[in-house]
């Protein structure tokens, strides 16, 4: 597999239509096509849904539209397209849109605070996680790793990596660095995985309860051995959750 843009990533899957339900989502992902692709000014209500599920002590939050227009930063997001029962024979997932507010009402006090459904329209794209960076000289710094609760474990944490290094890449960053809270281990794998080693410490670097934060950093991935463990990894990736696809845009 050649080295791809970050464009787009499309985690390929054994497609027929199905229904969304968040009980059940970690049976639904063999039917599933997720993409990665760049943030999108339309994309933003929802990011800031996610961002509040996954970093619910984040203040000031992210301001989403700022970071679009920042030349240092970039975004990409994992979405999947909704496509209704009535909308005909398709390739696309079948989904089901999001109940008016009084169903959830009728539906119990949990479903209240569950994204509200101006959030996500029909035929608009549902955005399960994002990943951000910011660029400075040769260096790649990703900021933050977001996935919506009923999506995770679902290695869509792993997608966001391959467009995060992608992308890097493609903008000739031989560098990538990030910081994990010191007990995230799951995420220390997968960094780990991906050629990423701890570096340093950053004290207290958590607001909301001083955790300290490990900094890891990944060299070199410019070169021809770290590509080559990177076509290692995605055709891994591939055999567990399907071929992933990068196409330009």
């Amino acid at each position: 597999m050649a080295w791809l843009s970050p464009l787009y990533i499309v985690a390929l899957v054994p497609q027929r239509p199905v229904c969304y339900n968040p009980a059940s989502i970690q049976s639904l992902w063999w039917h599933m096509d997720f993409t990665v692709r760049p943030m999108r000014p339309d994309d933003i209500p929802q990011l800031v849904e996610i961002e509040r599920e996954a970093f619910p002590t984040t203040w000031p939050p992210t301001l989403f539209k700022r970071e679009l227009e920042n030349k240092v930063a970039r975004y990409l997001v994992a979405f999947m397209r909704w496509r209704e029962p009535d909308d005909g024979p398709s390739d696309a997932p079948l989904l089901e849109v999001p109940k008016p507010w009084l169903q959830r009402l009728l539906g119990g006090v949990r479903d209240i605070f569950t994204p509200p459904p101006e959030v996500l329209h029909s035929h608009q794209d549902f955005i399960a996680g994002y990943v951000a960076l910011w660029f400075v000289v040769d260096e790649a710094h990703i900021t933050s790793i977001a996935i919506r609760e009923d999506y995770r474990r679902l290695g869509l944490g792993e997608l966001l990596m391959m467009g995060a290094i992608e992308l890097a890449s493609a903008r000739e960053a031989n560098q990538v660095t990030l910081e994990a809270r010191i007990s995230n281990f799951p995420a220390h794998a997968l960094y780990e995985k991906y050629g990423f080693k701890r570096t340093g410490l950053r004290k207290g670097y958590y607001t909301d309860n001083r955790e300290d934060a490990v900094l890891m950093t990944v060299d070199g991935i410019l070169t021809p051995e770290y590509k080559e463990m990177y076509r290692n990894l995605v055709e891994a990736f591939s055999e567990l959750r399907g071929q992933p696809t990068l196409t330009l845009a």
